[in-house]
């Protein structure tokens, strides 16, 4: 089948379900134009920002759309690009933009706070800290497995028989690695300038993609070859000062001008395949058992993640979106639009790595990061750009899509941590709940224990976020059906994602569990790898029905009051 009629029904669909079904909730919750948001009432100039809906959108979108989309769309293309293709689709319109979407409204329709005192306030306290920590260990988990993704990307060596050596793609990957280096730098300059002079409209655009233009020169022409420890360590420090510094200073503006890059790769993308129009070579149905991946249901579901659902969305919509939108009727564009965006990416990544495939249905060589990458680069060849420049800046692209996740996840985690161990009256509490609420020493144990997580390897970790985040898009879920609820607001539309989410999410981790058991019995496991492993996905299946039970039992209390 040709690529292209393929990226065009899946646009169609989400642009139609944006227009139609998106706009029928707004309207159906409700949203006040005039009303003031947090961003507002709050302004303090670090979390409560008051932004224009577009930068809102470009930071929600950045933050979101990791690599997630990429890597589970085309590591789930073992099963077959159909059913990969339908769930994103479905997914995306009647699961993952809902969540998104509903999470960003509960939380500017309730002062801007996070899920975790959403939970608090219409659930209980216990449910508050069940809940927070389960997001701090989702966090530790999205920490480990996008660092290790970014330092790989960036790695210049190879060890063969134990001896290091320059890779093929030293150069390429050195180069993206300085580029990101720049790219940072260069968003400090665009905030600052920014914060001070208040551009808007074609200024703002003009100045951010000069920053972004000047970075990838720099970055070009100064490659930084460095071995993969070493960029694990750079972007440790970069993510402890993301998650302590102002929104403004770098997160913000490094997500509106990576919005440039996204908007060059899909382009990119799409030209590719509408000129190239190359035929989907991976086979449409493969069975409903993989020899790698394992069963179609629940596997297929919880390794597409974050291209149809993903509960790690909700933290960014509640946790800093919302603190920064000025204007309700912004909320529909970054809620919902951002996930059909990414949904709409994830689909472009399935056709690349369909594109790249054999002509008898066998898939390129590679991780997914690479495939893409390559794939895309492939088509910018075409159009006569210099192969040097199309790898580096799709190399750059595909790492700044973890990166974005990383700096994003790292605050969250901070204040998910400090949530976890506040109260009320923090002027009076005790000394050591005043230390681990410090937003310093909340970061620093924070990325000590994300360090810790590396050493499994992002391969590893994989299974275990993709489980643990479509489990956290559950909890939200029912969470939001307590407070539309509660609110006199309609919940039917959260009902179905909320049950199918819960028995895909349980099922997979309790396979992924007795796997970890089995791997023991025959003595095949390692602590550091099956059972760090075996701790977390025990943790998560703990804390998850915990807090279902106690979400459900309020859920049920409220409707036999009404």
């Amino acid at each position: 089948m040709n690529t292209l009629v393929i990226v065009l029904i899946a646009a169609v669909c989400l642009i139609a379900a944006y227009a139609l079904y998106g706009r029928w909730l707004a309207k159906k919750w409700g949203i006040d134009p005039k009303a003031k948001t947090p961003a507002v009432v709050h302004n303090d100039g670090q979390d409560y920002v008051p932004t224009d809906g577009w930068t809102v959108f470009a930071h929600q979108f950045s933050s979101i759309a990791g690599a997630g989309p990429v890597t589970g769309a085309i590591q789930a293309a073992a099963f077959g690009w159909l059913p990969v293709l339908l769930w994103i689709i479905l997914g995306g319109i009647f699961f993952g933009a809902v969540t998104d979407f509903g999470a960003l409204y509960a939380s500017v329709k309730n002062d801007g706070k996070s899920m975790g005192l959403l939970i608090e306030k219409y659930i209980g306290k216990a449910g508050r800290k069940l809940f927070l920590g389960f997001c701090w260990l989702f966090c530790l988990i999205v920490i480990a497995a996008f660092a290790d993704m970014v330092a790989d990307t960036f790695n210049a060596y190879v060890v063969t028989d134990g001896v290091q050596t320059l890779s093929e793609n030293a150069q390429v990957n050195g180069a993206a690695g300085s580029i990101s280096l720049f790219f940072i730098l260069f968003a400090v300059v665009f905030g600052v300038v920014q914060h001070k002079v208040k551009l808007t409209g074609w200024k703002e655009v003009v100045f951010g993609l000069v920053c972004t233009v000047l970075a990838f020169v720099c970055g070009m022409n100064f490659p930084v070859i460095l071995g993969k420890e070493m960029w694990v360590y750079i972007a440790f420090v970069y993510i402890f000062l993301a998650a302590v510094l102002p929104m403004w200073f770098v997160m913000q503006p490094r997500d509106y001008m990576s919005t440039f890059m996204f908007i060059g790769m899909i382009a990119g993308a799409v030209l590719g395949l509408l000129f190239a129009h190359p035929t989907m070579n991976l086979p449409a149905f493969t069975g409903f058992q993989n020899e790698s991946l394992g069963t179609l249901f629940p596997i297929l579901f919880v390794t597409v993640a974050c291209g149809a659902v993903s509960g790690f969305h909700s933290l960014v919509s509640s946790g800093t979106s919302s603190k920064t939108i000025s204007n309700e009727k912004d909320m529909l564009k970054v809620g919902y639009g951002a996930m059909v965006l990414e949904s709409l990416l994830a689909v472009i990544a399935l056709c690349v790595a369909g594109a790249a495939a054999g002509a008898d249905g066998t898939a390129a060589v590679g991780t997914p990061f690479q495939i893409f990458s390559s794939g895309v680069a492939g088509f910018l060849e075409m159009f006569g750009i210099p192969v040097y420049v199309a790898q580096s800046f799709m190399t750059m692209c595909v790492s700044a899509l973890a990166f974005t996740t990383l700096d994003s996840v790292a605050r969250i985690g901070r204040m998910s941590f400090q949530e976890l161990f506040s109260k009320d009256d923090m002027e009076h509490a005790e000394g050591w709940r005043k230390v681990l609420c410090n937003k310093y020493f909340a970061t620093v144990i924070t990325l000590v224990f994300g360090y810790i997580l590396t050493q499994v390897g992002y391969s590893n970790i994989w299974p275990l976020f993709g489980s643990a985040n479509q489990l956290l898009s559950a909890l939200v879920l029912i969470t939001l059906c307590v407070f539309l609820k509660v609110t006199g607001r309609t919940l039917k539309t959260l009902v179905p994602p909320f049950v199918i989410m819960l028995i895909v999410t349980f099922t997979a981790l309790v396979q992924r569990s007795i796997a970890l058991v089995k791997a023991f019995s025959a003595g095949t496991a390692v602590f550091m790898v099956e059972g760090l492993q075996l701790i977390v996905a025990i943790l998560l299946l703990i804390l998850g029905v915990t807090i279902v039970v106690t979400s459900g039992k309020e859920l049920v209390r409220n409707k036999a009051e009404k």
